[in-house]
């Protein structure tokens, strides 16, 4: 028996060093990684845009791609908007919301001749901004996106959200 537990013994002897580091799984630090995006997705066609509400106090109407909505394992939701103007003009950019940082970023826009996709105005990650008359990044993170800064569910269950107008704080309240 004596010779079975000096078998496990160490041959540093004892120490009073803790080898062990304890950390709860919440408080380690990860390093985040951003999902590859290589391909754009379909230009945005007029029967695949489904309609959101950003203000009541801005001109302009929104509307997202369902077909290009899609949620990634690294926490972002990505998707085309266009946002078009009382005169017709639009803008269309693939964009995407990152849910843990309250962050988003353009990886595109149409280009000039309305036939492609553009990558030279894309940008990094930046904070939404709330106080915009135009603030549809802060709208699709608040309403259809993000709850408790995770994304609320998987690309089908957020395109039925943005379908029936099932926003956050309305499903919050039932």
């Amino acid at each position: 028996m004596l010779a079975a537990l000096a078998g496990c013994s160490s041959s540093k002897g004892p120490s009073n060093q803790d080898d062990g580091v304890f950390t709860y799984l919440l408080d380690r630090k990860t390093q985040w990684v951003e999902n590859k995006v290589d391909t754009m997705p379909p230009l945005p066609q007029a029967s695949n845009l489904l309609p959101f509400n950003v203000s009541q106090n801005t001109p302009l109407t929104f509307a997202i791609d369902k077909t290009s909505l899609s949620v990634g394992d690294d926490g972002v939701v990505r998707y085309v908007v266009v946002a078009t103007s009382p005169g017709g003009a639009r803008n269309v950019n693939y964009e995407g919301i990152r849910c843990d940082t309250y962050e988003w970023r353009r990886y595109a826009s149409i280009d000039d001749a309305g036939t492609g996709w553009d990558r030279d105005v894309a940008f990094d990650f930046r904070r939404i901004e709330n106080g915009e008359l135009n603030a549809y990044q802060a709208a699709l993170y608040q309403d259809y996106f993000c709850t408790s800064k995770l994304p609320v569910g998987n690309a089908k269950q957020i395109v039925e959200n943005i379908k029936y107008k099932r926003t956050q704080s309305s499903i919050n309240v039932r």
